[in-house]
């Protein structure tokens, strides 16, 4: 009997996630095909593979001494404090306040541990959406291979390489609807209206957080350029409202800048691809505004990719972390002074003693949003 295929694809994906190597190929169509990724519990399966971090070894959870004198820490504050509106509604104050301090030491971990990366206003509404799925220290992993890779141009020093990306938009358009291309640059409307959404891939613009979730399913199973193919098919989308509207870089700017919440997203998804297929980056390069600069997203993307093919499953990589601290126990430890014991008792007691309510709240939710991967197949 023919299985319905939402339960089809759960299956599919659990016989990728055990296959050994990971089946990445059957991870990829499935985050990109009908419905994504279609729960939390699969993305925090699936996201670590698409993007070869191991699960057994992420980072250490950050420190909060000094983060306080990075060049940063002020406009990422700033930005975090301004970020209400991207958190569930219904949530509490103090649970919401605990993930918002997690938000701004992960951000600032991230640029300590990567100082060729610099911080730009937007990256933060990218990192509140792994740390709602994932929780930190998966957060850490995410944002650390992302930002060397997929957004790495946008973390450049200045802007020239944001707007070297967002310059792939006017010549995607010109080889589907030339009309609709001689418009815009009658009109003078530039890509400026695009910039918030390639930055923050479309999380500062969309208010439905399920949406946000099904574009970086996408975005995380595909070519570093799609979220502007993305911005693309929107646009042509929206064709007739552009070409309808007055030839004016106020009028051209204000329509595109409004992005309509009730978009046919899997549509969207679907036209993005054969676009990408169609009309791919080498094909665009040709163009003038687009032959003077290298994307390091591109140059790299053919080794990372080849690095995601060789992932053990996490059952695997299990058993590999318990061989490991079997060795370790195994080995004949140095007894410690008396007076080392006493203090390595005081620090757990208070650490013990630091978990505050809010910090439980919030593990406790985490837990709630995971349930039993197999039991959405039966």
């Amino acid at each position: 009997m023919k299985l319905p295929w939402k339960k089809q694809k759960l299956l599919d994906i659990h016989q990728a996630l055990n296959s050994d190597p990971v089946d990445i190929e059957t991870l990829r169509r499935a985050a990109v095909s009908e419905g994504g990724l279609l729960t939390d519990d699969i993305r925090r399966k699936v996201w670590p593979k698409l993007l070869s971090i191991n699960v057994y070894s992420l980072p250490a959870k950050p420190s909060k001494d000094d983060r306080e004198d990075h060049k940063d820490y002020r406009q990422v504050v700033l930005d975090v404090r301004r970020s209400m509106r991207r958190f569930p509604k219904g949530m509490r104050v103090d649970e919401r306040e605990v993930l918002q301090e997690q938000l701004i030491d992960i951000i600032l971990d991230v640029l300590r541990r990567n100082p060729q990366l610099h911080y730009y206003q937007g990256y933060h509404d990218i990192v509140v959406t792994f740390l709602l799925v994932v929780g930190e220290k998966m957060t850490i992993a995410i944002m650390e291979k992302l930002s060397n890779h997929h957004l790495r141009d946008f973390m450049d020093p200045t802007m020239d390489s944001t707007k070297h990306v967002l310059n792939y938009l006017m010549p995607i358009l010109e080889r589907v609807d030339r009309e609709l291309h001689d418009f815009m640059i009658r009109s003078e409307v530039g890509t400026i209206f695009a910039l918030s959404w390639l930055i923050t891939w479309y999380g500062y613009v969309l208010s439905d957080f399920r949406h946000v979730l099904r574009l970086y399913d996408f975005f995380l199973a595909s070519h570093p350029l799609m979220a502007i193919y993305f911005a693309a098919v929107i646009v042509l989308y929206r064709q007739k409202e552009v070409k309808s509207s007055e030839c004016d870089m106020a009028s051209v700017h204000h329509l595109l800048s409004q992005m309509p919440q009730d978009l046919p997203y899997e549509d969207l998804i679907g036209r993005a691809q054969r676009l990408f297929m169609s009309c791919p980056p080498s094909l665009l390069t040709q163009s003038a505004a687009l032959q003077t600069r290298n994307i390091i997203a591109i140059s790299t993307f053919t080794d990372f990719q080849t690095s995601t093919l060789k992932q053990r499953p996490d059952s695997v990589l299990r058993q590999q972390l318990e061989k490991r601290h079997e060795t370790q126990l195994a080995l004949p430890m140095s007894p410690q002074p008396a007076s080392t014991n006493q203090l390595i008792k005081m620090a757990v007691w208070g650490l013990s003693a630091t978990l505050g309510a809010a910090a439980l709240a919030v593990a406790q939710t985490a837990m709630d949003w995971a349930p039993e991967f197999l039991s959405q197949i039966f």
